[in-house]
């Protein structure tokens, strides 16, 4: 988001710079036609900020979504490998009592 800023005003600076260079801009001689087209280009960055925020907030809840998901998984595999090995104690216990008996 901060790099989306600093280009914005990049764009801002030079939309400035060029519109100074190409008329003989003076504060009396503002008319509805400049007022107009700085609306305009206010709208077209909110319509273009607000898609990259869209965009840029789905991308984040997919990962957010994928990390929950790992988080999820390995501590089904330790919950398993915890099973796994309680089962072969108790395997390894039987067959030691199986050995140990006299029948």
């Amino acid at each position: 988001m901060k790099s989306i800023t600093v280009i914005g005003m990049i764009l801002l600076a030079v939309s400035a710079l060029l519109f100074y260079l190409t008329t003989d801009f003076t504060v009396e001689r503002i008319t509805i036609s400049h007022v107009m087209g700085v609306m305009a280009g206010i709208g077209i960055g909110l319509i273009v900020g607000g898609m990259v925020g869209y965009v840029s907030k789905g991308t984040a809840m997919k990962a957010e979504a994928k990390r929950k998901e790992f988080k999820q998984l390995q501590k089904e595999k330790e919950e398993l490998e915890k099973q796994t090995l309680e089962m072969e104690k108790q395997k390894a216990e039987l067959e030691s009592r199986k050995f140990n008996s006299p029948y």
